[in-house]
Order: structure tokens, then C-alpha cells, then sequence
């Protein structure tokens, strides 16, 4: 998931002086005159600007994110039920808040059930192990570059890109303290996470609300592949030339996967695969696929704490072995618990998230998402306004971007469709603070991996990102 930047508010300033009739959401309120020049209307947008401003703030003030849009979307509600009251209707607000909940809770389930098997993964060392492989192997700088990158690229689609990135850096950080290698691994490590989850509906939070609403089907989210490909090896080909050719001494680290690591991996797959059939022949939302390999993970979890409980208490004795064999298990006290696992979702994420699509929801209550509608769509076309989207996402946070687009459901073809759900993907990528993974990775690698960093290759990524756009036009011509 992006992070939130500064453009948001001057987004949400100029589609306040758009001109634009209410419209429905999702069909659930009625047509109503004009209310995006009203003082409710406005006081909603100057809200939404304030709350957002304190997000921006957070890493100044330290007030977590999902604090003042959650805020923010109770107030700018209340807003909207007083002006449609004002029009006649006292439950149209209700209808479209019940709307727009639904969409978020379908959501939410979904990626609370998705960030519980990586949390799981994650404690079962299954992560450690690929980084201890990394860099027991020998490799030289210039291998390591191109395999975090390509690892990251692959992983993203299944991880999200946060977690994907901070694995791949700590390899980087591990084998060289070379700051020309560091810096180039950081920025083709983020690109290729970004660009990964673009052609995966569980790769990002973008394309899951994508493929949720039913714009596209899941196979044919693969039909982004090759621009994604595209998107990241640019730039990677590019940057190569700056790394270092020399090979440094391997890091002797041996991770063990504890017990039961694979058996979630692999009870992961087969939730994917379940969900995608549920959703392709039975026509059920995602989210229940999703809840029921959650189910099937926390009765396997059981089994887990049991084996614990008896290899921990059986475990006594100075001896090496015993100390080897200790070492792969919590204490008999703390056995494994997957409530433990679901306690480290990313909470601040999941309510930021609540509070960002209930607060456009709001806007689009008033009007101002047909307005921006109108504005980019029918103004410059699908295809400036879907690739102005994706640079927007450099600095605004993509979820609002998306939810957007997908509530305005301008009238595009399926290639437009697969257009910007590539673009909003791996526009964060040209800047380092477009997108958690860069974030993240500035504070992993200080001083080394900055901002500035960053942007001196901004010209090679968006190389990349012109480059995928012209594939996909040229791959998917018949879409169009």
C-alpha cells in the first residue's frame, strides 16, 4: 500500500470548484440537484484537507494515520445525511453509507485473512530461510541485485510490497556495506515489489478492489505480466551498470523453517486457489474464500501449538542438542497461537483504509466524484487521465486514487481498465516516498537510500513506466 503525500489536498481542492450533478452510489441514493457549491458540500472537502494534512504530518507529529480520516469520515457523513435531509430524503444517507461499508468490510476480511498467513509465515521463519540462503551463497553484488530485485518482483504478488521490500533489503544490508550497491539494490527492490503486485489481484490493495468490483476477472489480470516485467527490468538494466563487479565473502547463516512452515505455504496456495474458484464458478465474493483458508489455518495453528507444547516440555538438559532443537520453539508457556498472528495485521492500515473509502464515499455523495469524472475523462480522455492517475500516485496514496476511479466507473474499455490498474500500481515507484516499500526501506537503509537517491534514477523508472504502458497498448491492443 501507498503512502499518503501532499497532492491529495490539491486534488480534493480542485474538484471542490467542479461544477457537477450528484450521482448514485452504486445505485443506492436518488438524483439530487447540485451540491458540490454548497457550504456542506465544502466544509466535507476542507475535512477531508485537514485530515489529510495531519496524515501527511505523521512522521513529524508521530499521530498515526488511520486517526484523523477515521475522524474525518463520521463528520463528513453527518455532512451528508443534513444535505440530503435538507432535500427531502432522510434515509438516502443511510442507504449510500451501507453501500460503501460493504465494500470496505469485504475488503478488510479479505486482507486481515491475507496479512495473517504472511504474519504466520513470517513467525514460522519461512522468510528467514530464503534470506539466509541468500547470503550464505556466495554471490557476487551484481547476482544479488539482479535476484533481490527478481525475488521481490515475484514475491509481491502473493506478499504485499512492505513486506516483500524489508525482506529483500536485509539481504542487501547483509552481504555489502558498498553504498553505490545499496542504493541501486533499494530502488530496483521497490520498483520490482511495485510492479509485481500490479498484475495480481492479491499483489496490492489497488488491484484486490479492482478485481472485488468486477471490472476485471482474475485470469485476466495476467495480461499485465509482460508490462510489469517491462516496468521493472528497465530501470534494473539501467541501474545495473552502477553496481560493483566484486564479490564479497559469504555470511555464514543457516535458518531453519520451523515446524508446520511449508504446510502454511502451501495451505496459502490452495486458499488462493479456492477463493478464485469460489469467485469464478460459484460468483462469490473473494472475501469468503479468503475467511474459510483462514478457518482451515487457525485449525492447523492447533496442531502447531500442540507439537510445541509437547517437543518444549520434553526438552531438558545442557546438552548441544537439546539446546539446537530448543532453539526452533517458544518456551512451553508461550506455545504458537494464531490470534498472535492476526494481532500483527496491519491495523493502522486496515482502519486508514476504513477511513480513506468512507470519506470519498462521502465526497461521491456530494458529487464531487462525477465532477472529477467529468473533468479527467471526458475532459482529456482515458487514457492522459489514467496515466496523469499514475503519476498522481507518486505522491497521493493509491487507495483513495482507486476508490475513486472505481465509484466515478467512467465508461472505458477493458483495456483502460487493465491501463489503470497498471499505472496506479507502479507510479509509486518514481519517487521513494510513493510507496510503503520506498518509505520503509529509507528508514532501513538511512543515509544511504534517500530521497534524493532515489531520485536521481527517477529517469530511468519512468523509462520503465512509459515503456509498460506502450506494451500493454501494443500487447493488448484487441482490450482496447
Amino acid at each position: 500500500m501507498k503512502i499518503p503525500r501532499p497532492g491529495a489536498a490539491m486534488l480534493a481542492a480542485l474538484t471542490a470548484l467542479l461544477p457537477a450533478v450528484a450521482v448514485a452510489a452504486d445505485g443506492a441514493i436518488g438524483t439530487f440537484p447540485d451540491m458540490t457549491t454548497g457550504a456542506l458540500g465544502i466544509l466535507a472537502v476542507v475535512t477531508f484537507v485537514v485530515a489529510y494534512g495531519l496524515v501527511i504530518s505523521e512522521e513529524f507529529s508521530h499521530l498515526r494515520k488511520s486517526k484523523p480520516v477515521i475522524v474525518a469520515a463520521g463528520f463528513i457523513w453527518v455532512l451528508v445525511a443534513i444535505a440530503y435531509q435538507q432535500h427531502g430524503d432522510i434515509h438516502a444517507a443511510e442507504r449510500a453509507l451501507r453501500a460503501v461499508f460493504l465494500e470496505y468490510a469485504e475488503l478488510m476480511l479479505f486482507l486481515l485473512s491475507a496479512m495473517t498467513f504472511i504474519n504466520t509465515m513470517d513467525e514460522r521463519h519461512i522468510f528467514r530461510a530464503i534470506r539466509g540462503w541468500m547470503v550464505s551463497a556466495g554471490f557476487s553484488l551484481r547476482t544479488i541485485y539482479w535476484l533481490t530485485g527478481l525475488l521481490a518482483f515475484f514475491i509481491s504478488p502473493f506478499a504485499d510490497n512492505l513486506t516483500t521490500a524489508l525482506l529483500m533489503v536485509s539481504v542487501v544490508l547483509a552481504v555489502s556495506k558498498d553504498s553505490r550497491f545499496i542504493a541501486v539494490s533499494c530502488i530496483s527492490i521497490v520498483v520490482g515489489a511495485n510492479a509485481g503486485g500490479a498484475f495480481s489481484p492479491f499483489g496490492d490493495i489497488t488491484t484486490l478492489m479492482v478485481w472485488q468490483k468486477g471490472m476485471v476477472k482474475f485470469h485476466e489480470f495476467f495480461a499485465l505480466f509482460i508490462p510489469s516485467v517491462v516496468n521493472w527490468l528497465v530501470p534494473a538494466a539501467l541501474m545495473a551498470m552502477a553496481v560493483p563487479k566484486e564479490k564479497p565473502h559469504a555470511v555464514r547463516e543457516k535458518i531453519r523453517v520451523k515446524y508446520g512452515g511449508y504446510v502454511v505455504v502451501g495451505l496459502f496456495l490452495c486458499t488462493i486457489a479456492m477463493t478464485v474458484g469460489m469467485h469464478q464458478f460459484l460468483h462469490l465474493p473473494p472475501f469468503l474464500g479468503m475467511m474459510t483458508g483462514l478457518g482451515l489455518l487457525k485449525v492447523y495453528g492447533y496442531f502447531i501449538r500442540r507439537d510445541e507444547l509437547r517437543n518444549s516440555s520434553a526438552i531438558s538438559g545442557p546438552t548441544d542438542e537439546a539446546f539446537a532443537i530448543k532453539e526452533g520453539y517458544k518456551p512451553a508457556h508461550k506455545p504458537f497461537d494464531i490470534f498472535i498472528s492476526m494481532k500483527r495485521a496491519e491495523w493502522d492500515t486496515l482502519m486508514f483504509f476504513y477511513g480513506v473509502v468512507l470519506c470519498v464515499g462521502g465526497l461521491g455523495a456530494f458529487g464531487y466524484l462525477a465532477a472529477t469524472s467529468q473533468f479527467l475523462y471526458q475532459g482529456f480522455g482515458a487514457t492522459a487521465a489514467n496515466i496523469f492517475i499514475g503519476l498522481a500516485s507518486a505522491v497521493i496514496d493509491n487507495i483513495p486514487i482507486m476508490y475513486a476511479v472505481l465509484s466515478m466507473n467512467p465508461d472505458m474499455s477493458h483495456g483502460q481498465w487493465l491501463l489503470v490498474t497498471l499505472t496506479a500500481g507502479v507510479g509509486g515507484s518514481l519517487l521513494s516516498i510513493g510507496s510503503a516499500a520506498g518509505v520503509a526501506l529509507m528508514g532501513q537503509a538511512r543515509g544511504i537510500y534517500t530521497f534524493f537517491s532515489h531520485l536521481k534514477w527517477t529517469w530511468a523508472i519512468a523509462l520503465g513506466y512509459a515503456a509498460s504502458i506502450w506494451v500493454h497498448f501494443l500487447i493488448n491492443a484487441r482490450s482496447f
